[in-house]
Formats: structure tokens, C-alpha cells, sequence
């Protein structure tokens, strides 16, 4: 069953905590040198699988978010990877963009997996990030679209609008209906952060008229008009638990929440519904900094990630969406309904346009925090 504790936090482009090392595996030293030459066997790359052993000797460090979310991958992945493959393997965190970026100026690359925000992934390919390997990693059974050229999806979850559904008789099914106060009053939350993700401004652009296929390139200046519609009526969050509370206390009618929490505070039995029609998927992403000691290797554990009963295990520990397309989680009523591959909810979501928002985020978190303050 899901659990219903979530301490994965966004990070703060300036995240200075302090990072942490935990040894998984038997074994010592930090990242090493790959072998000369890396045995991964022969044939095609098969997803969630890795040749016994290959990787004997090899120092591999993988990096995330720490909490629930790591402890999540470390369970269904990471460990058993280093145990089938023979890698030791070092976990630290929390991810930090200015350390992957000291690392590779610096040449001297200590992180060989990093997870990472979609958006950073898709701004930082080529630079701070190098192209993975898709003849070692199989992305066959990841969901169309969700693969880059330098990063594949860990997770995947939505910006999900929900509503109360005690309040409202009529219960409202569109984005359209979110931008709508006086068919349907009451305070809506909505994320205060310079974190901001895909979600509200293309909900604000459908709900003023925008077909959903001319989303890109966003329209800034017309979606803020469209927000300061309905400023009178919004409140902020700036955490997931902060969000999660406000659903759990009534505190809000509607709000645009990570799925996870909007699953959490509904286990919790909070009375919310959620409306998946234009809901906008987003991901972390797993990829490999330029310059790391040890690519093949690095594939390899992405691969070996990706694997069916990996993500199955992954979505059971920690509520986030798998992003293998054959994984089947165990998960009880409310579970499912949260889970945004189930096809009667994949089939009324949107995937933002991850190219767009890594080119232009930077741009789009000044405007939105000025906007917010005001």
C-alpha cells in the first residue's frame, strides 16, 4: 500500500544543506575509477535487468532527494542493483545543481546517478549533463514523450486541481471551472514558491481560451491576466506539507497540489476530488553528469531501474507514479485513483512541454515571484 508520509521537497536552485553519505554496500572508498573495459554482456538492453556481476569492483555514488523518496529508490532499486552487479554503491544528497556544476568545472565528477528536476535536465543537456546511452538503458517501456537525450523520467507525478467535494453540488470538471468564482466561490491554493512547475499557467491559458495543442510557447503576459482574475480568492503554499494541511483542514475549496499530497490528505480522509482533465504531468528525471567516471556503469543502474518490478516497488513505497508502462503496484482504492497511469487517468492528463519550461524557466520563476508578491 502507498504510505502516506511524503517528505520529498522541491529544491531551491541555491539548496545549501548539507549533503549526506551513507555507505549501502559492503565495500569501501568513494567513487572510483571504471575498470578499462566494462562486461554488460550481449544482446539488446532489457529493462530492469543487469549481467551478475559485471560490475565487480566498480564505485558507484547515486544522488537524490534523501527522506521517504530516496529510502524509496535505495529499497526497490539501487540495492539490488549493486548486489546483482557486484557495484558498491554510495547514496548522497540532496541533489544540488551548484555541486554538479563545481563538479564538472572542476573535473573532477564524484556523482555518477543524480536525480534531478525535469526542467533543469532539459536546460542543462549537453553542458552539466551528458547524453545517455540507449543502448544500455532500454526506454521502451517508458510513456511516449518522457525520455530525453539526456535524461530519463524516475518518477512521475501530476499538478493536480482539486476540489472539495462537499461543497460543490455541481462539481466542476475543467480548468475553466477553477478560474470561475462566481459559479463556484470559495478560496483556492495554488504554489507560492520560485519553484513553480507546470500547471497553473497552462491551466490559466486553457481556462482563457487556448487550445490545448497552441499551448507552447506559453503566453506569460495573457495567463497573468488571467490569473489576477481570481487573485482576490487564492492562497499560497510553499511545501507539499503545507499544501496537504490546507486540503486536510478545509482551509481551501480548491487547489492545485502535487498528486501525491492531494493522494495523502485524501487517505487522510479529507474530502477532495480530483479533476485529471488537463492536469499536467510532471517528473523527476535520472541523469548522468558530464564527465563521470564511470558512464557505462551509470547506464547501467538507470537501466536496471526502469525495470518493471522496480517501479512496481518504487510506487508502493513512496506514492509517486511508476514509468515503466507494464508495472502493476499493489495499491488499495484511494491508491489507484491517484495513480496517473492507470489509462482512465493518463488518457485525461497533459505532459508539459519539458524542452520549453528547461529553456525557459529561469524567466518564468522571476515573473512568477514578483506576480505572487504583489
Amino acid at each position: 500500500m502507498y504510505k502516506t508520509t511524503n517528505s520529498r521537497v522541491k529544491p531551491t536552485l541555491g539548496l545549501a544543506a548539507a549533503a549526506l553519505s551513507v555507505l549501502l554496500l559492503a565495500g569501501c572508498g568513494g567513487a572510483g575509477a571504471a575498470p578499462a573495459a566494462v562486461d554488460l554482456g550481449s544482446g539488446p538492453a532489457v529493462a530492469g535487468t543487469v549481467k551478475k556481476d559485471a560490475l565487480k569492483g566498480v564505485n558507484l555514488t547515486f544522488v537524490s532527494y534523501g527522506g521517504l523518496y530516496q529510502d524509496g529508490q535505495t529499497a526497490a532499486a539501487v540495492t539490488p542493483f549493486g548486489k546483482e552487479s557486484g557495484a558498491r554503491i554510495l547514496a548522497d544528497g540532496p541533489t544540488e545543481y551548484s555541486k554538479i556544476k563545481a563538479q564538472v568545472e572542476s573535473s573532477n565528477v564524484t556523482w555518477d546517478v543524480v536525480d534531478t528536476g525535469s526542467y533543469w535536465a532539459a536546460g542543462q543537456c549537453g553542458t552539466e549533463l551528458q547524453p545517455l546511452d540507449y543502448t544500455i538503458i532500454d526506454k521502451s517501456k517508458v510513456p511516449a514523450g518522457l525520455a530525453g537525450k539526456c535524461s530519463v523520467p524516475a518518477m512521475q507525478y501530476a499538478n493536480v486541481f482539486v476540489y472539495n467535494k462537499d461543497k460543490y453540488k455541481d462539481a466542476p470538471t475543467s480548468w475553466k471551472d477553477f478560474f470561475d468564482t462566481k459559479k463556484y466561490p470559495g478560496k483556492r491554493a495554488i504554489d507560492g514558491t520560485e519553484n513553480i512547475e507546470g500547471g497553473i499557467i497552462e491551466g490559466a491559458l486553457l481556462a482563457d481560451g487556448v487550445p490545448k495543442d497552441k499551448l507552447y510557447p506559453l503566453d506569460l503576459k495573457r495567463a497573468f491576466k488571467k490569473l489576477d482574475t481570481i487573485k482576490d480568492s487564492l492562497v499560497y503554499w510553499t511545501t507539499g506539507a503545507q499544501a496537504q494541511q490546507m486540503l486536510e483542514s478545509k482551509e481551501v475549496d480548491m487547489a492545485v497540489v502535487w498528486s501525491g499530497r492531494a493522494f495523502g490528505a485524501v487517505k487522510n480522509g479529507a474530502p477532495f476530488e480530483p479533476v485529471w482533465n488537463a492536469s499536467v504531468v510532471v517528473m523527476d528525471t535520472l541523469t548522468v553528469p558530464k564527465n563521470a567516471k564511470n558512464p557505462k556503469a551509470s547506464m547501467a543502474l538507470i537501466n536496471y531501474y526502469l525495470g518493471k518490478e522496480q517501479q512496481e516497488k518504487l510506487t508502493e513505497e513512496t506514492s509517486y507514479s511508476p514509468v515503466n508502462v507494464e508495472a502493476k503496484p499493489k495499491l488499495d482504492a484511494v491508491g489507484k485513483k491517484f495513480l496517473i497511469t492507470d489509462p482512465a487517468v493518463a488518457s485525461k492528463t497533459m505532459v508539459c512541454n519539458f524542452d520549453w519550461w528547461g529553456k525557459n524557466y529561469t524567466n518564468v520563476a522571476e515573473q512568477w515571484v514578483a506576480w505572487v508578491a504583489k
